[in-house]
């Protein structure tokens, strides 16, 4: 019983889905239009981005990719600009979520060499800053979060449409980082260890490290080792490419699911462990939810009367509620302005910390961290994410 509740407190998002999903089936007997109510290519397309991403993550990229860019870092300025646009950038290709799986630990491992003081003042900003960038950097594709992904599947788009529409964001987003890291990182003194001799090289606090950014990598698997790896990462890299073809709907989404299937299963098995099977569990019971209660034509028609000429602020007061992925699968049957309901569901994964999910992956590595931490974290996230959230919600009525 212990085990459930646990599991439940972990997936929530996934139970409410769940549940919703069970209880929509009273109202709508389960009959032959419930196969039609799953998105099959979003569902394919978003297992095999999670495989491929974990297998890059397992080869230690990732880790190697941060390592180089902290090679030349001397500065308060240096290292926050490194930390929060690694999450920014990478969250582009490697979605949001897994930017954050990857750096916020790296992030905490680098503060913990700084010294207590220096950890107490610059630890939840720059965590919060990088849950924030990684959201932000995320909007910009079509892999970059799963809504995206989604969304873009459902419309009418192609892949240039998408960066032109989402790229006015993008750029205000990283105007403002630029401007918090300009404004805020102004003091020269830089501490590693309790040394405050600014020709440290903060690579150097990390690399002795016996704690890797990838838990799961092993030296076996660390590409700078066999033959083997980099034969691995030469595949993943044809597998992505595949798969961004796939999202521009250039080769069929089957193709990509059995390929990557069929590689995993044959060579790379463990990672098929590491996909985010409630993630894809999530889906598929908002897809039933939802296509029922599109049958009930009150609350249908009740839905459309609210999101009509609406899908902006509709979107980032229902990501508000429920998170941005089953706000974008909800709201998305109701309008035919999916490129609106696009911005809107990006800008709403602002705010607060449930906007988006991927918002919980940092705040739980703090709470572990230190649980007193909490409170002041959760409060300069919100502080953080309501600004950025106003300044693009202004911008998205101005262009």
């Amino acid at each position: 019983m212990k085990t459930i509740f646990s599991f439940i407190k972990r997936e929530s998002v996934l139970f409410i889905a769940v549940v919703l999903a069970i209880f929509s089936m009273f109202v709508v007997t389960p009959d032959e239009q419930y196969i039609s109510y799953i998105d099959f290519r979003t569902l394919a397309i978003l297992f095999s981005l999670m495989a491929i991403v974990s297998g890059f993550r397992k080869l230690g990229i990732f880790d190697m990719l941060a390592k180089k860019m902290l090679s030349s870092v001397k500065s308060l300025r240096g290292l926050t600009a490194v930390l929060i646009f690694l999450c920014f950038f990478t969250s582009m290709v490697i979605t949001n979520d897994v930017a954050l799986i990857t750096f916020v630990p790296f992030t905490i491992i680098i503060m913990n060499q700084m010294g207590e003081d220096f950890k107490n003042k610059w630890l939840l900003k720059i965590v919060a800053l990088q849950t924030i960038a990684a959201n932000l950097g995320s909007m910009f594709t079509p892999i970059g979060n799963p809504q995206n992904l989604y969304l873009f599947g459902i419309s009418n788009l192609n892949i240039l449409d998408f960066f032109m529409l989402m790229l006015p964001f993008t750029l205000i987003a990283f105007a403002l980082l630029i401007i918090y890291i300009f404004s805020t990182c102004r003091t020269k003194e830089f501490s590693v260890n309790g040394n405050t001799d600014k020709t440290d090289n903060i690579a150097d606090t990390y690399k002795n490290q016996a704690t890797s950014i990838n838990e799961n990598t092993s030296k076996a698997d660390n590409i700078a080792g066999t033959n083997k790896s980099k034969k691995k990462l030469i595949v993943y890299i044809i597998l992505l490419i595949l798969s961004i073809l796939c999202v521009g709907r250039i080769i069929p989404y089957q193709l990509i699911f059995i390929l990557v299937f069929m590689y995993t299963i044959l060579r790379d098995r463990k990672i098929l462990l590491e996909v985010d099977y409630p993630l894809l569990a999530t889906f598929a019971a908002l897809f039933i939810f939802i296509g029922n209660i599109e049958r009930v034509s009150a609350f249908s028609n009740f839905l459309q009367s609210i999101i009509s000429r609406h899908e902006i602020i509709t979107s980032v007061v229902a990501s508000q509620i429920m998170s941005n992925v089953p706000a974008a699968i909800l709201l998305s049957q109701f309008t035919d302005n999916i490129s609106k309901l696009i911005i809107g569901i990006n800008i709403g994964g602002l705010g607060t910390i449930i906007a988006s999910m991927a918002s919980l992956i940092s705040f739980k590595y703090i709470a572990r961290e230190n649980p007193a931490f909490k409170r002041r974290y959760l409060m300069l996230f919100t502080v953080y994410g309501l600004v950025f959230l106003i300044v693009l919600l202004i911008a998205a009525h101005i262009i």
